[in-house]
């Protein structure tokens, strides 16, 4: 490309990497951004940001790398941050130990220049050491509250949706398992369909906390179904979902025919469970591109500010829920 324009393979690195020190004719930047054009070329992105004095990446925090809700975020945030010529990487916040060891090697280490946090709990000592901190950050998902940077979904639209459905269906009790107690998306979810059910006239026969996992939500789901009253459950994630199926197997229920079954999160293999799950899908990808966008438009020099993400929660209606039946 350099031969091709006519330049050294260093005037051409400096151009089409931006170095703002370099001084070219502007008719030598023309025939270098024609040449790279020609020739189909891109800048490989971790490759500038490990040649500049600002490193241009950021990390990502995350509670585990096996969820598929995370994956999916880290997906959206890692595409946008490229798009804006910044690196994103990944670390897991499986417990405070990690995260903190996380925040030392990234942060004190120099190796980023922002951070997303989409793993905060509380009384986690990573929120306080934020606080006292000078490294732009933002609090994605799991909103941190009076920090005014959190980055979040509109959850209670979710439990609106599906107690819309489920009334629609004639359910009459109904009964939630909610995330782990005192993160904001769990809080939030659970507040909103108990509301939610009350202006359907619709009664909770029961509210059950649990870990996001399967095993989490056949736990519960069974508590549930000891219960005796509930016709519908609504899972706070698709692993609680498929729990809450097995349980009701486990117990001799026929889903949905004795008990429907709601999940949050829509992710493919929710098409192929038997029964196939009806879920409320979350715009988990544009949360990861706005959680890029708000820690990179802090590190270009704007405000820090809460932001809820504009693209709605919607249903996607599968096997797994139908009118209330022989329960």
């Amino acid at each position: 490309m350099a031969q091709r324009a006519g330049v050294s393979k260093a005037a051409a690195s400096k151009v089409l990497n931006g170095v703002q020190d370099f001084s070219a004719r502007p008719e030598t930047r023309l025939r270098i951004m024609e040449a790279a054009e020609a020739l189909g070329y891109r800048p490989h992105v971790a490759a500038r940001a490990l040649a500049t004095s600002n490193g241009r990446t950021v990390a990502l925090l995350v509670p585990k790398l096996t969820d598929l809700a995370a994956v999916t975020i880290a997906r959206g945030a890692f595409e946008r941050a490229a798009e804006r010529g910044y690196v994103l990487v990944m670390s897991e916040d499986f417990d405070e130990h990690s995260a903190m060891s996380a925040f030392r090697d990234l942060v004190h280490g120099g190796r980023v220049d922002g951070l997303i946090v989409a793993s905060s709990r509380p009384e986690h000592k990573l929120i306080a050491v934020l606080a006292e901190s000078t490294i732009p950050h933002v609090f994605l998902d799991r909103a941190v509250p009076g920090t005014g940077r959190n980055v979040v979904l509109d959850v209670a639209g979710s439990s609106r949706l599906a107690l819309r459905h489920l009334a629609g269906l004639g359910h009459r009790d109904v009964a939630h398992i909610a995330g782990p107690p005192g993160i904001t998306p769990s809080d939030d979810r659970a507040r909103a369909f108990t509301e939610s059910a009350l202006a359907h006239g619709l009664t909770v026969c029961h509210v059950e906390h649990a870990e996001p996992t399967e095993a989490g939500g056949a736990e519960a789901a069974a508590a549930i179904i000891g219960a005796g009253r509930a016709t519908a459950v609504y899972a706070s994630s698709l692993a609680q979902a498929i729990g809450a199926v097995h349980a009701a197997h486990e117990a001799g229920l026929a889903v949905p025919d004795a008990l429907s079954v709601i999940g949050n999160d829509d992710f493919p293999i929710a098409a192929y469970l038997t029964p196939p799950l009806t879920t409320i899908a979350m715009p988990l990808w544009e949360l990861g591109r706005y959680g890029a966008d708000a820690i990179i438009d802090q590190l270009e020099g704007t405000a820090p500010a809460d932001v809820v993400i504009p693209t709605e929660p919607t249903l996607v209606v599968r096997g797994s829920t139908g009118p209330p039946g022989s329960r």
